[in-house]
C-alpha cells in the first residue's frame, strides 16, 4: 500500500485540465526556493479566507525544514508547499488536516529539499507513519487553496502558474462520485479507493496577497 500523499496540485493534461498529481517524477528532488519570513506568512495566509487565515498558525520554510512562525487561535494552520523545487502552493488547513495530511505534505517536501527522490521519501515515511508519528486524517480533514499567487509546477515538469481556487475534503478511500454539472473538476476525487484520497471542490474567486499588518 502507498502512503505517500503528494504536496500540491499539478496540472494535468486534458479535458476539463483538472488537476493531477505526478508524486513520483524525479524532478521533484531537489533545494526548494526560500522566501523572507515575512513574504512566506503573507504567501501563506492567501490560502484561505481572512477569517480563517488570520487566526491561523503559519509556518515558514527554511532550509532546515518547516519552522512555527506564528501559533494558533484557531486550530487550522497555514504554510506555502513545494511540490517542486520552483513551485509555490499556499495551503491553510482545518484543525484535523492540520494534524494529518499537512504534517505528511511538511516532511515529504523536507526530504525531498534535501536531494531525496520521491521513492526515497516514500520509503522514510512509511516508518513514520507506521509509528505514529505521522498520522491519516481520522475525520474528514479540510483544506483551502483560495491563493491567486500560487505558482504551479505541470506534471511534465514544466511551469503551469495558477490552476484555479478550491477546497480539498480529505479522507481515506473516497470513491468516485458521479457529476451532472459541465464542469468535471467541480466535484472531482483525487485519488480515488486510495489512503489519500479527496473530494476537490472548485470556488468561484482566488484570494489576494495581503500585506501583513505594520
Amino acid at each position: 500500500m502507498r502512503w505517500l500523499i503528494g504536496c500540491g496540485l499539478l496540472i494535468a493534461v486534458g479535458a476539463g485540465g483538472a488537476p493531477a498529481q505526478d508524486s513520483r517524477h524525479p524532478g521533484r528532488a531537489g533545494p526548494r526556493t526560500l522566501l523572507t519570513p515575512e513574504r512566506e506568512i503573507a504567501l501563506a495566509r492567501s490560502a484561505a479566507p481572512a477569517s480563517i487565515a488570520d487566526s491561523a498558525a503559519v509556518y515558514v520554510f527554511s532550509d532546515s525544514g518547516y519552522v512555527l512562525a506564528v501559533p494558533s487561535r484557531n486550530g487550522a494552520a497555514c504554510y506555502v508547499s513545494r511540490s517542486w523545487p520552483g513551485s509555490l502552493e499556499p495551503h491553510c488547513f482545518d484543525r484535523e488536516g492540520s494534524a494529518s495530511v499537512m504534517r505528511i505534505h511538511m516532511r515529504e517536501v523536507e526530504l525531498l529539499h534535501r536531494g531525496l527522490t520521491p521513492e526515497q521519501a516514500e520509503r522514510e515515511l512509511g516508518p513514520e507513519l507506521a509509528a505514529g508519528r505521522l498520522r491519516l486524517p481520522r475525520v474528514p480533514a479540510l483544506s483551502w487553496m483560495f491563493s491567486a499567487e500560487q505558482q504551479l509546477i505541470g506534471d511534465d515538469g514544466r511551469p503551469a502558474g495558477r490552476w484555479r481556487p478550491h477546497i480539498m475534503i480529505y479522507y481515506p478511500y473516497l470513491e468516485p462520485v458521479p457529476t451532472r454539472t459541465p464542469d468535471p473538476a467541480a466535484g472531482m476525487v483525487s485519488g480515488a479507493g486510495t489512503p489519500q484520497s479527496s473530494l476537490l471542490i472548485v470556488v468561484p474567486e482566488f484570494v489576494p496577497v495581503r500585506p501583513l499588518p505594520q
